[in-house]
């Protein structure tokens, strides 16, 4: 697997939101992301069938809060217990290698969740921690499962591709504003809210279009 090599994806989005300190809304009945999580692979043996994960784990053991006055994350103290880490098989595993070569690999409809019930498959996660989303692609055996929760990956071969862009802070509501207004400027299904001149009365207002956009338009785009 050394040869195999993964392409972030809409690198030059994901800059832009690393660059301010990227937040992901979570819900109880899980929240998609936004920018979504797409990669692309080379160096894979074309008649070889492989998985591709992705998990989502802690960058450290601390929690965050957010400071408007000085417009930055600051760190609040010691993070919440460790959640259980879940293996999320893409829905179209396994590909062949030929495939994966020639295709974007999404995971735009995993959703993201604080609900510590949560038994629909999604990732679920504290708010107010910081998180690294991974990528995984594994060699299929057959003793491999094709779908279901992968509890680990010590049995099999594989690779992990890390990009510290797509770090996130996980969040029930927006914080800064300039992350809401990114959202919108870069999400294809938030023209009609760019087009609004309303978007001028709630921007012009800040504090109160950063509170009523998570709660009210944020809905329509990820859910």
């Amino acid at each position: 697997m050394e040869h195999v090599h993964c392409r972030l994806e809409t690198k030059d989005l994901w800059d832009k939101f690393h660059d301010l300190g990227t937040e992901m809304i979570i819900t109880k009945t899980g929240r998609r992301m936004f920018p979504t999580l797409r990669v692309s692979f080379s160096g894979l043996d074309p008649d070889q069938k492989y998985l591709v994960l992705m998990d989502i784990i802690p960058v450290d053991n601390k929690r965050y809060r957010y400071a408007y006055h000085r417009s930055s994350w600051l760190v609040a103290g010691k993070a919440d217990p460790p959640l259980p880490n879940r293996y999320h098989v893409h829905p179209d595993s396994p590909f062949t290698g030929d495939q994966l070569q020639k295709q974007t690999v999404s995971f735009e409809k995993l959703k993201l969740t604080n609900n510590m019930m949560d038994k629909t498959g999604h990732v679920i996660l504290n708010s107010m921690h910081k998180y690294q989303p991974r990528i995984h692609i594994v060699k299929k055996k057959e003793s491999t499962p094709c779908q279901g929760s992968f509890t680990s990956l010590d049995a099999e071969e594989y690779r992990t591709f890390v990009f510290p862009e797509s770090v996130f802070i996980a969040v029930t509501a927006y914080q800064n504003q300039l992350i809401t207004k990114l959202k919108i400027d870069s999400n294809p299904f938030a023209k009609g809210f760019r087009d609004s001149t309303r978007l001028t009365d709630f921007d012009s207002e800040g504090q109160l279009f950063r509170l009523t956009f998570p709660l009210i338009f944020d809905r329509i785009f990820y859910d």
